[in-house]
């Protein structure tokens, strides 16, 4: 195994690969570019399309007076009304821009979701939640380093751990806890009470100290210089302005207290830093990185070989993460090229997320989702109704809303990891999607309709060169939605769905009379029946 880069074109199975690792979605069309192109190319090429399909979020409710526009209304974000179905028009809103463009920033911006975690519905106003996105996709290319020391300040997240309520008088550690054993250095083995290798709980109370007095600026006046997004603000009363003693495992560092705007904030970066000058911190984030982009297992040829000249990078560019994200996924590694173990594979290690699986099958299958901006009704049935209210807690993943400050259990919970998206509550969720989408009803709660359906019809005659072979069909979906080749038994399993034991000539029959008349009620429902078992196969739960 090795980070030499592969230096080939990436032909259709690896450009399938790199797509699933680095997009929520693709189709046919960027499958087939990027089949062309080397990983690095295919990367960079990746990182271009900034397209904003919905600049604003709206609110079209209530009926009689929409909220409309709410975010640049004027209003004090916290005077707002009905700021849960706000949080989860932005939750909408990230995701619809998200699925109309083809960026690896946006698979980093989630990865920066799942690393400085936070839950949406505890965040206070709307606004702080879309100031915190527009947080994480400023840093999705850029500095971990920074983006811990900017974070700090994000009114989403001072709401949400309790540090607006931190002062030196009545310190609350709910940031400094969750700071240090999930956003940068974690937790290492436990070696006595209170004693975690890679800090000790009195390095918790001391990092509370210097996260003292930093509090929610509300009304969103004060704006960051670097990145242009609101902040939170100082209360140098509030301040802890003693001196911080750290444990032996940040060396006894002494951090002088500030007792100004300029000096507190020199403490603050000075405590990030400290912290990411430990080599632990860059070790903590490539583990995290390659869970989310690799696979949730390694073993230690792996860790030697991989993880840790990963790591030494990270440190070494001063935690930008772009550089290391690229090295990865363009290494020998990713794409199993020079791995001679066949009981390992990384192609189709994962089991796709609600969010991905949601995505891909959208996008793979061509189905139109009504747009907010010409079909507000239905766009708001489908991602209020549909997905804010019913696919996505039924699946396991309240997009941006994880139950707890660790995230989803299938991003950290081991040994099971991504496995966990299976279970008893969400299997019926994932297996219910593609009908969902084929009736274009909601079938999962409520039954309503939400104005669009997939045509199967059209997405076999856009996607195969020969619709009229059943086994040229099958085997060119799964080409598509698969992330390895089936076999003939397989391709003759869904072949005999659609023939029920007639001879393979009744399909090119059926649709050589469709061409014939344009009558395609048959078609599509042999169609129908073809799609949904090959979307619900156990192949297709796999990335």
């Amino acid at each position: 195994m090795s980070l030499d880069p592969l230096t080939s074109n990436l032909g259709q199975l690896r450009a399938k690969h790199l797509l699933r690792r680095c997009l929520f979605h693709y189709n046919n069309a960027l499958l087939s570019e990027m089949s062309n192109l080397t990983a690095a190319d295919a990367i960079d090429q990746l990182l271009l399309d900034d397209t904003i399909s919905y600049n604003e979020p709206y609110d079209p409710m209530p009926l009689d007076d929409p909220h409309g526009y709410w975010l640049s209304s004027g209003v004090y974000p916290p005077d707002i009304q009905n700021q849960p179905r706000k949080r989860a028009l932005l939750s909408a809103w990230w995701w619809y821009n998200m699925i109309n463009r083809a960026n690896l920033k946006d698979k980093l911006t989630f990865f920066l979701h799942t690393t400085f975690t936070i839950a949406s519905g505890d965040v206070g106003a709307s606004h702080y939640f879309y100031d915190h996105l527009r947080l994480l996709e400023f840093y999705s290319e850029g500095n971990l380093r920074e983006l811990a020391k900017k974070i700090t300040l994000d009114n989403a997240m001072l709401n949400y751990l309790d540090n607006t309520q931190n002062n030196a008088n009545n310190p609350n550690e709910n940031y400094a806890r969750e700071f240090l054993e999930l956003f940068t250095i974690t937790k290492g083995e436990q070696v006595g009470e209170g004693d975690y290798t890679t800090y000790t709980e009195q390095d918790v109370i001391e990092a509370a100290k210097v996260f003292s007095g930093f509090k929610t600026q509300l009304d969103r006046s004060i704006i960051d210089p670097d990145t242009n997004i609101p902040m939170g603000r100082l209360s140098i009363n509030h301040h802890d302005q003693g001196v911080k003693i750290f444990s032996y495992a940040f060396d006894n560092y002494e951090l002088t207290g500030g007792n100004s705007e300029e000096t507190i904030f020199n403490e603050l970066h000075e405590f990030v830093d400290m912290v990411f000058n430990k080599e632990a911190t860059a070790l903590a984030y490539v583990k995290k990185l390659y869970r989310f982009f690799v696979k949730s297992e390694w073993d230690q040829e792996v860790e030697n070989t991989i993880l840790l000249p990963l790591a030494q990078q990270l440190y070494q560019e001063n935690y930008n993460i772009l550089p290391v994200v690229k090295r990865l996924l363009k290494s020998q590694h990713f794409f199993d090229a020079a791995d001679s173990d066949s009981t390992d594979e990384i192609l189709g290690s994962i089991v796709k997320s609600p969010v991905q699986l949601l995505s891909s099958t959208i996008t793979n299958l061509g189905f139109n989702i009504p747009s907010p901006e010409d079909d507000i009704d239905n766009y708001y049935k489908f991602i209020r109704n549909f997905l804010h209210n019913t696919y996505f807690p039924m699946s396991g993943m309240n997009l941006f809303a994880p139950d707890t400050v660790a995230g989803h259990p299938a991003i950290y919970q081991s040994p099971d990891f991504d496995r966990h998206w299976f279970s008893s509550s969400t299997i019926l969720a994932r297996y219910r999607l593609i009908e969902c989408l084929i009736t274009g009803r909601n079938k999962l709660g409520g039954n309503g309709q939400f104005g669009s359906e997939l045509d199967t019809v059209s997405f076999v005659e856009n996607t195969s060169a020969n619709p009229g072979n059943i086994y040229y069909l099958i085997d060119e979906i799964a080409n598509i939605l698969y992330p390895n080749p089936i076999d003939e038994d397989r391709v003759s399993y869904f072949a005999e769905l659609i023939l029920e034991d007639y001879p393979s000539y009744y399909w090119t029959d059926t649709w050589d009379e469709y061409l014939a008349t344009g009558e395609n009620t048959t078609v599509k429902n042999r169609l129908d029946l073809l799609i949904g078992a090959m979307i619900n196969a156990s192949e297709y739960q796999l990335m």
